[in-house]
């Protein structure tokens, strides 16, 4: 097992890990999604009226369609569907009218999930920790220890020209240097087991297995991947041959490095 691995498992299942780790990924629920009562006028109208066709196309309007149901995406980008599929828009159109307007009101308006508000939450910690970042020009010349400053995108793209790191296929939430090295580095929190969870940890996975001259990748795991289980992202990070840490043993690590 990787030391850092073993080192994260340990942080993680000691006291006080999630009260550290809010430091990194500090959450806040936010305020309700502004609704228009222009537009919820409407939808009234049309909800009263019980007009499904339309009040449905009202709704997908709002800040968030106020059910889950996985023929609303195709509906919400193809608006010719609603008139080839009478029975689709019957049947979410039945569920909609037993329900009462303020519970519609209030679904529809709901604060985003903080697991979708943490794309910059580690890029803003890292800033807060006080690491040096430089444009690109300064990053190449210099000889001590910083990150890129830049965008996933434009941290891919320095990756792959500048570098020559190939089979990223996606952003990178870093670029570290340590005098004459590169670190790349994918940052998750993950919150639980399964589906796009285990997709994000394999995203992050992937970029710690890249290894060449002077550039070697890192995962920077934190949340239920740490925790004891015999579960699929615990496992693999066990058998990992790369590097994959805690955030909150990044400064230890970067330190280790110099």
């Amino acid at each position: 097992m990787n030391k850092w691995v073993e080192k994260s498992i340990k942080l993680a299942n000691s006291k006080g890990y999630l009260d550290n780790l809010f430091k990194v990924y500090p959450t806040d629920l936010g305020v309700n999604r502004v609704l228009s009562d222009d537009l919820f006028d409407k939808f009234k109208k049309d909800f009263n009226k019980k007009n499904k066709k339309e009040f449905i196309e009202d709704l997908l309007k709002f800040p968030k369609f106020p059910i889950d149901d996985p023929y609303i995406a195709s509906l919400r980008r193809h608006s010719f569907l609603f008139g080839k599929n009478p029975k689709t828009i019957d049947r979410i159109g039945k569920r909609i009218l037993a329900m009462d307007l303020d519970i519609i009101l209030k679904l529809s308006t709901v604060p985003q999930k903080p697991s979708r508000q943490l794309g910059h939450v580690f890029h803003d910690w890292l800033k807060k920790e006080k690491f040096k970042f430089l444009d690109e020009n300064r990053f190449k010349i210099y000889k001590g220890t910083a990150f890129l400053t830049g965008g996933d995108k434009a941290l891919k793209d320095f990756a792959v020209k500048e570098l020559k790191v190939k089979g990223l296929k996606k952003g990178l939430d870093f670029v570290l240097k340590i005098k004459d090295r590169y670190i790349i580095g994918e940052a998750k929190f993950l919150t639980d087991y399964g589906g796009t969870q285990n997709n994000q940890f394999r995203d992050a996975i992937s970029v710690a297995k890249i290894k060449n001259d002077n550039v070697f990748g890192v995962a920077v795991l934190d949340g239920i991947v740490w925790f004891k289980s015999n579960a699929y992202m615990h496992k693999a990070a066990k058998s990992l041959k790369g590097v994959a840490l805690s955030s909150l043993l990044l400064k230890k690590f970067i330190k280790e490095q110099i």
